[in-house]
């Protein structure tokens, strides 16, 4: 029993290993092409992630052509493929084992910040685990378990990194509209004085012209 159970927290153990290795967060600084390379090892692997461009609320204006994304296989089947983006999620179960490419495309010569995340589950068959019938399903629940927190985990880093993004956005237009409102409120008062002075020369020119 004892045997059984260190034999359990062993596999849970390399399970998180596992998790933790098959993460990766990276910032990108795209400024034609530029493509992350990540290894599946084993068939049937879910690939989920998702990436944002950094401050393009503030940067980029209506007729922005957007980014590029595209996935491929080891074989070279594009997997993935989008036009015209600022950000989104993808998730895919891997065709076979290999390298797979993940690629930016920036159209325009101004360089773009990307936040990119991703992360390959694995979830484990009976023809990889020790033969055992209590053994085996634990050890699936627990990888399953393990993938949908992983999803959920995607799903926070996704609006974490959105959110920041717009309240950068709010926040540069909040500086904005001060910005203008103490602009207006010193012309405003420049063209008081102005007033001011304009007139007290009027008075001035009439007082005189009595006096004559």
């Amino acid at each position: 029993m004892e045997s059984k159970w260190r034999k359990i927290w062993g596999l849970i153990g390399l399970l998180l290993l596992n998790f933790v290795n098959n993460v990766s967060s990276l910032s990108l600084t795209i400024t034609k092409v530029d493509c992350v390379y990540e290894i599946v090892r084993s068939e049937g692997d879910i690939v989920s992630g998702n990436f944002v461009v950094v401050d393009h609320h503030i940067f980029w204006s209506s007729d922005h052509p957007g980014i590029d994304f595209s996935i491929t296989s080891p074989g070279g089947g594009i997997l993935h493929n989008l036009k015209g983006t600022s950000g989104d999620k993808f998730s895919f179960k891997a065709p076979r084992s290999g390298l797979y490419q993940f690629c930016f495309h920036n159209p325009l010569s101004t360089p773009e910040t990307i936040a990119f995340y991703i992360h390959i589950g694995h979830i484990p068959n009976e023809h990889n685990l020790a033969k055992n019938e209590h053994l085996d399903p634990i050890i699936v629940k627990i990888a399953e378990l393990r993938e949908a927190l992983e999803a959920v985990t995607t799903e926070q880093k996704y609006l974490k990194a959105r959110d920041a993004v717009h309240r950068r956005t709010n926040e540069s237009t909040k500086t904005r509209v001060i910005g203008y409102t103490v602009g207006e409120y010193i012309l405003l008062t420049i063209a008081s004085v102005l007033q001011v002075v304009y007139i007290r020369r009027l008075f001035s020119k009439s007082v005189g012209y009595n006096r004559i």
